[in-house]
């Protein structure tokens, strides 16, 4: 037995167990999980601070498959995930390391696909349920004893389902397990609204802390460059002629833009696809795995879908939006670098921000070099380059093979040998520009790049004076009818400092301790943003909300005076 094979099985696993584990490559436990194992196989509740990429789901799939009596047909595990994509990562994982433990049997509820299947799959005896916690609810609404045999409770990036509002579904989980179950919870960050959660519903837990956000990243080769908005598309082409990637993802902020760099990239012969909430589960099922097996290079993601998407292949991420905050960007890059295995991230900034960059270096304690996009002579080698090692191969053979047709061509053509190979090139690179000047014409416009300075600046101020004007509109918008019983508060964090509405929500949920329905309506504007809460108690709640963050920055929200 190698020393890495002790490591596993130093941990008091089931041989069958660790050989599942050897068998997937891995040869030696993560600080996490020789840190977690022995605590969960132990019956302690258990809270994890640990970033995605960290290993923390064999942290704790191991230890509970180890405590699974597989002679019984009932549900005993639970993990709760925050997306479908998540929950779908986590069952494959527990169906990995169970495939020499015959008879435990998994499932994973989520929504997007028919209920029927997952409610027999649970009441048939599937030991592990691994579930979203909307979709868990409707199943529980329908059968509120489906869950009363589960002895162990996972929540897993739990702030994450805190940021999308499932408090109230936590709680009404809680309430349908037994209370002497063992619970573990993990979470990149312990915010209040986590701690408040470890004290009502976990007994005496150990903490396990690893890695900070900025240990998570330093394995990661970062860079930013500087673009105008229009020209992100043109400045992803760019960069993919001399970046050396085996698969990426690209990350954009809205559906609509999955699907136009996706067409982009294709139009341009790469093997690209989107991934968004609009997409069938089934079709998203498929993306992934294309991207698992070589049939796709590039998926073009939002950051919802991309949630706990692990594919070893991924070699970089691309940042065409910027991120809505840092902890987003540590996720984003998270996606590459992982195990181990070397990654490189580039983000697209426009001018407007500079300031989140300068955000993500201050929270992740790292600097993110600039970089420019590569000029025309390098992109010229890049694609000769190219070109040159598709030959390679063909060469040492090709005279034997084609000799006699080249002869042939060349004498019925009338035309010398290197007229005849060089067309043969022309058609082999279908039309692609291959010499200076020709790849000069094609540069994007942007900053240091392409066009003359005076072009590009008066683009980019049409550019702004639109924006502005856009901006304008929206602030100077009147604010919506007010519903009965409830008053109209302002922040000043708006659009510009990476807010949606959903961070306020969530925000205010989770330190305010309001019930769902209490909250009206959010409006997000450029600068500043107005939310509608209840009348009754006002006060009360915004000293309540004092200390509250979003984004990083104070929430202050204070009542908005409409006169």
């Amino acid at each position: 037995m190698t020393q890495e094979t002790g490591g596993f099985a130093a941990l008091d696993l089931n041989p069958n167990i660790v050989a599942a584990v050897l068998a997937t490559g891995y040869e030696e436990p993560s600080a996490i999980q020789q840190q977690s194992i022995p605590i969960i196989l132990a019956g302690h509740d258990m809270i994890g601070q640990a970033q995605t990429g960290t290993g923390k789901t064999a942290a704790f799939a191991l230890p509970i498959l180890n405590k699974i009596d597989v002679s019984k047909r009932e549900p005993q595990a639970l993990i709760l995930a925050p997306t479908r994509e998540l929950a779908l990562q986590v069952a494959t994982a527990f169906e990995t390391y169970a495939k020499q433990m015959p008879g435990v049997n998994v499932v994973a509820v989520y929504g997007g696909a028919p209920m029927g299947p997952q409610l027999r799959a649970i009441r048939n005896g599937a030991q592990i349920v691994v579930a979203t916690p909307g979709r868990l609810c409707d199943h529980l609404r329908r059968d509120e004893k489906v869950l009363s045999t589960v002895q162990y409770l996972v929540l897993d990036e739990a702030d994450e389902m805190l940021k999308l509002g499932f408090m109230d579904d936590l709680e009404v989980i809680f309430d349908a397990i037994p209370a002497t179950r063992q619970t573990v919870l993990f979470s990149a960050t312990l915010p209040s609204s986590i701690r408040s959660i470890a004290e009502r519903h976990l007994r005496e837990p150990k903490h396990v802390k690893i890695q900070s956000k900025t240990q998570t990243v330093t394995a990661i080769d970062q860079a930013h460059l500087m673009v105008h908005a229009d020209q992100k598309i043109p400045a992803v082409l760019r960069l993919l002629e001399v970046e050396e990637f085996d698969a990426l993802i690209a990350f954009v902020r809205t559906k609509q833009a999955t699907l136009d760099l996706a067409a982009a990239l294709e139009a341009k012969g790469y093997k690209a696809a989107a991934l968004n909430g609009d997409i069938a589960q089934n079709q998203r099922e498929r993306v992934i795995e294309s991207l698992k097996d070589g049939r796709l290079d590039i998926v073009v993601a939002t950051d919802v879908a991309a949630r706990g998407l692990d594919v070893p292949r991924i070699t970089h991420v691309f940042n065409v939006d910027m991120p809505y905050d840092p902890e987003s960007y540590v996720h984003r890059i998270g996606r590459t670098g992982r195990a181990g295995r070397d990654g490189r991230a580039l983000l697209l900034v426009t001018p407007r921000e500079r300031r989140m960059l300068q955000v993500i270096e201050r929270v992740t304690g790292q600097k993110v070099a600039e970089a420019r996009l590569p000029n025309a002579q390098a992109v010229l080698d890049a694609r000769i380059k190219k070109l040159t090692s598709s030959l390679a191969p063909l060469v040492a053979e090709a005279e034997a093979t084609h000799g006699e047709l080249f002869d042939r061509l060349t004498a019925d053509l009338g035309c010398s040998a290197r007229a005849l190979a060089s067309a043969l090139l022309r058609k082999a690179t279908n039309g692609q520009a291959l010499d200076l000047a020709a790849v000069e014409r094609e540069q994007p416009l942007v900053p240091g790049v392409g066009a003359p300075r005076g072009e590009r600046t008066e683009r980019s101020d049409r550019g702004e004076r639109s924006d502005r004007g856009d901006r304008g509109d929206r602030e100077r918008r009147a604010p919506l009818p007010l519903a009965e019983g409830r008053v109209r508060c302002r922040t000043a964090l708006g659009a510009r400092d990476g807010i949606a509405a959903k961070n306020l929500l969530g925000a205010i949920l989770n330190e305010g301790g309001l019930a769902r329905d209490a909250i009206g309506r959010i409006q997000v504007r450029d600068s500043f943003s107005l939310v509608e809460l209840p009348e009754d108690g006002l006060e009360k709640l915004l000293t309540k909300l004092k200390d509250t963050r979003v984004a990083g920055k104070q929430l202050k929200l204070r009542r908005y005076r409409e006169d």
